[in-house]
């Protein structure tokens, strides 16, 4: 292919998303179907040092996650990305800056209740990146009896505990949902999961 200057990538984000930071972008006009996209970052305590991002050269799709890429989380981090076809390249385009730590954005954790004679218990499971488990993320958990307002609220657990519930009063229909929190510069929280119901105590 002849040195055809292609226009550069369009919508460049940053964004942070069910606990991922994710670079996206949208193609530039007139591109060609096998064109493809490298991406880099700088951190704000390294201006001008751009990082390479190995999972992301010459990649087809138009997404990087970057959150295992990052040195850390607590420093400001932008992210550039340019398209390439052939022998021709697009200029750079650059994101905004953002920080895990403070600009995270927390996903609702998938509950798994396991039914005793006498008791419940729950846990909580998280989407998480590995290279992020062990930042000190917790739940909170709510139950509540179907149909009811009253919620019963089980506060502050760390994300590998156990929820275990005396059911020997609970009769009925029992509901619970639990939220993702993380304690960065404020207090951060997902919504709440869907809810799961179970029967207890059901003589039947």
């Amino acid at each position: 292919s002849g040195h055809v200057q292609l226009l550069p990538p369009q919508n460049v984000t940053l964004l942070s998303k069910d606990f991922a930071m994710i670079l996206t972008w949208a193609p530039g006009e007139g591109y060609p179907p096998d064109v493809t996209y490298t991406v880099r970052y700088e951190s704000q305590d390294r201006l001008d040092k751009w990082m390479k991002v190995p999972h992301c050269k010459n990649i087809p799709r138009s997404f990087c996650n970057l959150t295992c890429a990052l040195s850390s989380f607590y420093v400001k981090v932008r992210a550039r990305v340019k398209a390439v076809w052939g022998r021709s390249q697009s200029p750079w385009v650059k994101s905004q800056f953002k920080d895990y730590y403070s600009d995270v954005e927390l996903a609702p954790p998938v509950l798994t209740l396991d039914v005793r004679e006498n008791s419940i218990q729950v846990s909580a499971s998280f989407p998480l990146p590995t290279c992020v488990e062990n930042l000190t993320w917790k739940y909170d958990l709510n139950l509540w009896e179907a149909g009811s307002e009253d919620k019963k609220k089980y506060e502050g657990y760390f994300r590998k505990d156990t929820v275990t519930i005396n059911t020997t009063a609970l009769r009925g229909n029992y509901c619970f949902s639990a939220r993702a929190l993380y304690e960065s510069i404020s207090l951060k929280h997902s919504e709440f999961s869907q809810p799961v119901c179970v029967l207890l105590n059901h003589k039947g």
